[in-house]
């Protein structure tokens, strides 16, 4: 018997645009690598203790050297008792 195969037809994936510029993966890395070695702090001098505190210090940096960063997402609204 011989064996047929059909062709397998996949649907194209649309490329999705990256959402951090690679300079920017660079400045967080290099704000990550400071935290790791213990020598990053924050802005009241004291040392950074929070791994997300840290990835939100590098993405600040590069916001503000007008590298490509996401907006911020405007925070929720208090809900009253």
């Amino acid at each position: 018997m011989a064996c047929v195969l059909f062709p397998i037809f996949i649907k194209p994936i649309a490329i999705m645009e990256k959402k951090y510029s690679t300079t920017a993966e660079k400045k967080v890395g290099k704000v990550m690598k400071e935290f790791k070695e213990g020598k990053l702090k924050s802005s009241s001098g004291d040392k950074v203790k929070d791994r997300k505190q840290a990835i939100a210090i590098g993405i600040s940096e590069a916001r503000e050297a007008g590298l490509k960063v996401p907006k911020k997402k405007p925070a929720a609204p208090k809900k009253s008792k």
